[in-house]
């Protein structure tokens, strides 16, 4: 075999083995994966019972509804709601009309079901994806100059 044929056979194996290694590290990540939607976005997809997701926009006015450690309360995006059941303890911040991220899973009658909520630290901050998707529909005002 040539040198030029040993240089190309080597760079071939290194190629397979990084795809391969590839392959495997999502193959082992597939179940921590979570994907970001808005409240509309979820309404548009096909997104089967139990999935893993992340769901964030504004709690919507007047929907937080407390018993004991059993918080139910709606995200909006000002054009859908999503209602959200979640057990635990609620970050300090949480309050009706400030953004929040909820992460769980969707359940078979359309709720969502919470396993940690995020609630923005104050008016200037809010995650980048929620803040995108909120600007994109309208709603959100952001930073005052």
């Amino acid at each position: 075999m040539t040198r030029k044929g040993k240089r190309l056979t080597l760079i071939i194996g290194a190629l397979a083995a990084l795809g391969l290694a590839a392959g495997l590290m999502l193959f082992a990540l597939r179940d921590n994966i979570v994907f970001f939607y808005t409240p509309s976005e979820l309404t548009t997809k096909t997104i089967p019972p139990g999935a893993r997701l992340r769901i964030g926009g504004l709690v919507k006015e007047g929907s937080v509804v407390k018993n004991g450690k059993d918080v139910a309360f709606a995200v909006t995006d000002r054009t859908k709601d999503l209602n959200v059941s979640y057990t635990g303890l609620l970050p300090d911040l949480f309050r009706e009309g400030q953004g929040v991220v909820v992460d769980g899973v969707l359940n078979p009658d359309g709720a969502f079901r919470a396993d940690s909520v995020l609630a923005k630290h104050d008016e200037r901050y809010m995650p980048k994806d929620v803040a995108d998707k909120l600007k994109a529909q309208g709603v959100w005002q952001g930073e005052k100059k």
